[in-house]
């Protein structure tokens, strides 16, 4: 057998026990270490996919930046010593029914859709590289790169004035 799809099997199932983990862990301080696990899982299949670059993004920005300021929020608030929230009555038949039709479109691709999947070609040299990366953001998605820094930036303004308390006088 191939040993890339030997690491693939393997990190797949790795990616969806992290994941069933996050989803089951009773204390949020696990889940997030499972969700780092996770993290860390993606960033392997990036670099089995031929995509160093990516890997590496992947690790420092979710897995070091964006999971610290998910610790940092957990112990502020102190949600690992919550009890259990309440479920309204309509989540739990509807998760089941968008589970359900993710796994029948999931079936059918697999399926019916198999011999339309393209096989992999060869790269080019410089793909995935920094450069290349770059030129492409900066040529080809310029506006949709730009709209998207002002709209985590209109969140970023409008969670602080949301949680912003006015001082006593």
């Amino acid at each position: 057998m191939n040993p890339e799809i030997i690491a693939f099997v393997i990190l797949g199932l790795v990616a969806v026990a992290s994941a069933l983990g996050m989803l089951f862990s009773k204390n949020a301080v696990y889940a997030a270490i499972y969700l780092i696990l996770n993290f860390a899982t993606v960033a392997m299949f990036y670099l089995v996919l031929g995509g160093a670059f990516i890997a590496v993004t992947q690790v420092a920005v979710y897995a070091g930046a964006i999971m610290v300021l998910f610790l940092f929020v957990i112990m502020l608030l102190g949600a690992d010593k919550l009890g259990q929230s309440e479920t309204l009555a309509w989540q739990k038949p509807l998760a089941l029914l968008l589970g359900l039709v993710l796994a029948v479109e999931t079936l059918y691709v697999l399926v019916f859709q198999a011999q339309q999947i393209v096989p992999a070609q060869a790269l080019s040299e410089g793909f995935g590289s920094p450069a290349s990366i770059g030129l492409e953001l900066f040529q080809r998605y310029l506006l949709p790169f730009e709209i998207t820094s002002v709209l985590l930036l209109v969140a970023m303004v409008g969670a602080i004035v949301l949680t912003r308390q006015e001082k006593k006088k």
